[in-house]
């Protein structure tokens, strides 16, 4: 029973990284229709500004949450301005250079940290509940997910930048004959698609340690998890990350990671054979 326990608290935390990794490319994938090849490099190029800001600079966990945003969300808008943009309604092209600007990327990386680098833990410590440990950190995340999908569901459906960008999404035709600028809108929803990608790389830098191939596992994942809770829908992304990272993780501590992997891929696919639009779908007009 404490074995199952301990899997259980370790699964939310995985699920809480996995939920912001995935809420970036709701926005990317789902509402800009974009396949987006390189989250898994923003995820690792978040991890990567972590180290930098937090070892190399020495400053602050909640500095480098914030700045590590800031970095791969002007990435994410320096990609749409060069790349993405002339891409738009060419869903193979879009594939074919995503994945090519992950693999220079990751390049670029691994020429200057070849190995994997460590971060040292923000929030030491953990207190006891019986023969359960519960690490002081795994708290923060879960709790510092769902903070940050409150704010995105608020940013999204509250303010008048949300508005614009659903409006984008059902009608962009008629939304530029209102005099709505549509390249600004992509341009900064992209960026904050890549800036979540961001920060999910900075609050697993701590757990895993930064290396150039971190984001790679994260981008089937996310995708996967994107697929199951729907592509568009913030609570189903919720739920399915939780489906995931926690079936991963208890079925990891009783056969290994191995068949955890074939056991969840096998669920995806009969979930998705039976509901090809995900566990939540958006009702588009």
């Amino acid at each position: 029973m404490g074995t199952f326990i301990s899997q259980l608290i370790n699964g939310l935390n995985q699920s809480s990284i996995l939920l912001i990794a995935t809420m970036g490319l709701v926005i990317i994938f789902g509402y800009m229709n974009v396949t987006n090849m390189a989250h898994g490099s923003m995820i690792m190029l978040g991890g990567v500004s972590a180290f930098i800001l937090m070892e190399v600079l020495h400053l602050p966990f909640g500095i480098a949450l914030i700045g590590c945003f800031i970095i791969t969300g002007i990435i994410g808008m320096i990609t749409e301005k060069l790349l993405i943009k002339r891409l738009y309604s060419k869903p193979t092209e879009t594939i074919l250079a995503t994945y090519a600007l992950s693999i220079i990327l990751t390049e670029l990386v691994r020429i200057k940290y070849p190995l994997s680098q460590n971060v040292h833990m923000p929030l030491p410590g953990a207190f006891h509940i019986g023969r359960v440990t519960i690490p002081y950190y795994n708290i923060f995340i879960l709790v510092f997910s769902f903070a940050v999908l409150s704010l995105t569901l608020l940013f999204f459906r509250k303010t008048t930048f949300g508005k614009m960008l659903g409006s984008v999404t059902q009608n962009r035709t008629m939304t530029e004959c209102l005099g709505i600028k549509t390249s600004t809108i992509d341009t900064l929803t992209f960026g904050y698609g890549a800036g979540l990608a961001g920060v999910s790389g900075c609050v697993l830098a701590p757990t895993t340690g930064v290396s150039y191939d971190m984001g790679s596992t994260y981008l089937t994942d996310t995708f996967m998890t994107n697929v199951v809770g729907g592509i568009q829908s913030f609570a189903g992304t919720a739920i399915s990350s939780g489906i995931i990272g926690e079936g991963r993780t208890i079925t990891a501590g009783f056969l290994n990671e191995t068949w955890a992997k074939i056991i969840i891929f096998m669920i995806v696919i009969v979930l998705i054979r039976f509901r090809p639009e995900g566990l939540f779908t958006k009702e588009r007009r």
